[in-house]
């Protein structure tokens, strides 16, 4: 652990988050909270899936030709929107992961994904999740079908909280919390003035916590020097190297006062190679947010990691769930990847606050020409107010789909 003293604490209580997400026990729940909104709840079934892809434009602190855009020198925010409606008429969104993989992952969802899902139980998320992953497999364990699969779930868990007429955190157990803490993303700048401008600018704005996506050392430490002792920096490489250079790297950092690296090592599945750069760094060692389940699986049972980095719009909530608490039982601490603004955000706001300990949630370091929701989960002095309302607690903004989409 960096000598830091880091505000915030990455970690989920087994106990709240247990994965109990069988059809039988959802259904149960549903009857304890949801009496008298819907009699036959338990056998409300998915009548369509639907896709939208809303594009749009956003800064992200850097005016130069450098590193515009971070490393996937985008030009717009992309979200993929999954909209499952019910044979009742309730509606549910959800988000499968975005960026430059929409298109693909829209058609995984419209021509694969959404025909398998019509007509069965919405208690029954974990089912189709099975159904799903098992008939789809020859596609890919990971990529588009598999997003397009955590889409659908997350929209499942939306129907579920609007069912039982609770915000969804405390369907999944109540942490007692209105707020919580969030940390900004800092897109990778490659010039050491414009990173400290925009980690000032982060501190100014009452983060407690900043995350940068820088590769060289000299850019770094402009970075750290930026921010007061009490601001804790996490570092985000992007799988740039091979074990031996990554080690190599950690140990100059060694004075920087990292919190963690993020994704040191090429391939991100290579477990061996994440346990020895763990070992042997010096620095704690963050990863996941290209895993599967599997991968999770492996990488917290066999100590590659301090913490684990589970993508909603990639494994769902119901896959989250199973992570956190296979991170509990082994001490693994879990710092949830969020950088996108749709349902797969709400999602990560509300199994936070569900926890009984404090998760910061990622915030992705851009500013939108246009929020689907409105600026509700918008950090203030670096904290997030979770949305009150029934599911995921807001439906995405209708008027800037159309504006947008």
């Amino acid at each position: 652990m960096s000598s830091a003293s880091p505000r915030v604490r990455y970690s989920i209580s087994s106990k709240r988050l247990r994965p109990r997400r069988k059809a039988d026990w959802v259904r149960r729940r549903l009857r304890e909270k949801a009496q008298g909104i819907h009699e036959e709840f338990a056998v409300v079934r998915i009548s369509a899936v639907d896709t939208k892809i809303v594009r749009v434009p956003f800064t992200h602190g850097d005016d130069s030709t450098v590193g515009r855009a971070g490393n996937l020198r985008l030009s717009t925010l992309n979200t993929l929107l999954v909209r499952v409606t019910t044979d009742t008429g309730i509606i549910g969104w959800g988000e499968a992961f975005g960026f430059d993989l929409v298109d693909v992952t829209k058609a995984a969802i419209d021509r694969l994904v959404s025909p398998l899902c019509i007509g069965h139980d919405v208690a029954d998320a974990e089912g189709l999740n099975a159904i799903l992953s098992h008939r789809l497999h020859n596609y890919g364990r990971n990529g588009p079908v598999s997003f397009g699969i955590s889409g659908i779930d997350i929209a499942l868990w939306d129907i579920a909280g609007k069912l039982a007429g609770l915000p969804l955190h405390r369907l999944l157990g109540d942490g007692g919390k209105d707020i919580v803490p969030a940390y900004t993303s800092l897109l990778r700048y490659g010039d050491a003035a414009t990173v400290e401008s925009n980690v000032r600018l982060a501190v100014s704005r009452g983060y407690r916590a900043i995350k940068l996506h820088e590769i060289e050392l000299a850019v770094i430490r402009a970075g750290r020097n930026a921010a007061p002792d009490s601001v804790s920096l996490m570092l985000d490489v992007n799988c740039h190297w091979a074990p031996p250079q990554a080690i190599t790297f950690a140990r100059s950092l060694q004075k920087e006062r990292i919190f963690f690296i993020e994704e040191p090592i090429w391939p991100p599945e290579d477990m061996i190679g994440l346990g020895q750069v763990s070992a042997q760094s010096g620095i704690p060692i963050a990863a996941g947010e290209n895993a599967t389940l599997m991968d999770f699986h492996t990488m917290i049972t066999t100590g590659a990691v301090r913490f684990v980095q589970p993508s909603v719009t990639k494994i769902g909530i119901s896959g989250l769930l199973k992570v956190a608490a296979w991170a509990a039982e082994h001490g693994v601490l879990v710092s949830p990847h969020s950088p996108y603004f749709g349902p797969g955000l709400l999602a990560t706001v509300q199994v936070a606050a569900a926890s009984k300990h404090d998760i910061a949630v990622e915030r992705y370091g851009v500013e939108l020409a246009a929020d689907l929701f409105d600026g509700a989960i918008t950090p203030v002095n670096g904290r997030i107010s979770v949305p009150p309302k029934p599911g995921l607690g807001i439906d995405p903004s209708e008027d800037v789909i159309a504006r947008f989409g």
